[in-house]
């Protein structure tokens, strides 16, 4: 029988609550000084896909000859759409990367004509069921992965990407 009067408070559960809950807390208050936006990866293969392109020429990543910039997006991201300057201006002095964006749940028929206004310097690749995205772990948009010649993920980017960014990463791949 217990000693403790009715409707008082369980000491056992709310003392071993406590101890479960504030080690969480300490957690992942250690982890809010930390740039969550930039990983920097070592000797990781990148994710291999086949997906087609706007123009549905298929694409492999195992097949390119030279570093990679991938790039996910969509049309109704707006920081999206602000990188995306930087990233044709890049991929145009850049002829020794490819530059390939991948759409990010969105509609092809809107990023073809996003891109006819915007301009469209690379491939634009789909991802219709989410399965590229979810190799690489993206967990939003945009998100790049610079991934050199020999297929691994030297530097991740997530969060539109500055020029001073972009450049340093290119540096990774080259």
């Amino acid at each position: 029988m217990s000693t403790a009067p009715k409707g008082g408070p369980n000491w056992a559960v709310l003392i071993g609550g406590l101890l479960l809950i504030v080690p969480f807390i300490v957690i992942l208050a250690l982890g809010f000084g930390e740039e969550p936006e930039e990983v920097v990866f070592s000797e990781r293969p990148a994710p291999d896909f086949v997906l087609e392109d706007l123009q549905a020429k298929v694409w492999r990543l195992s097949e390119q000859d030279k570093p990679v910039v991938l790039n996910f997006w969509a049309t109704w991201c707006v920081p999206c759409k602000a990188e995306h300057p930087l990233l044709q201006q890049a991929a145009t002095v850049n002829d020794d990367v490819q530059f390939l964006g991948v759409l990010y749940g969105d509609n092809p028929a809107k990023a073809e004509v996003y891109l006819k206004q915007a301009g469209g310097v690379y491939p634009t690749l789909l991802d219709p069921t989410g399965a590229t995205a979810a190799a690489y772990g993206v967990t939003g948009v945009p998100e790049s992965f610079f991934i050199d010649a020999s297929g691994v993920m030297r530097y991740r980017h997530n969060g539109p990407l500055d020029s001073d960014t972009l450049w340093q990463a290119l540096e990774t791949i080259q």
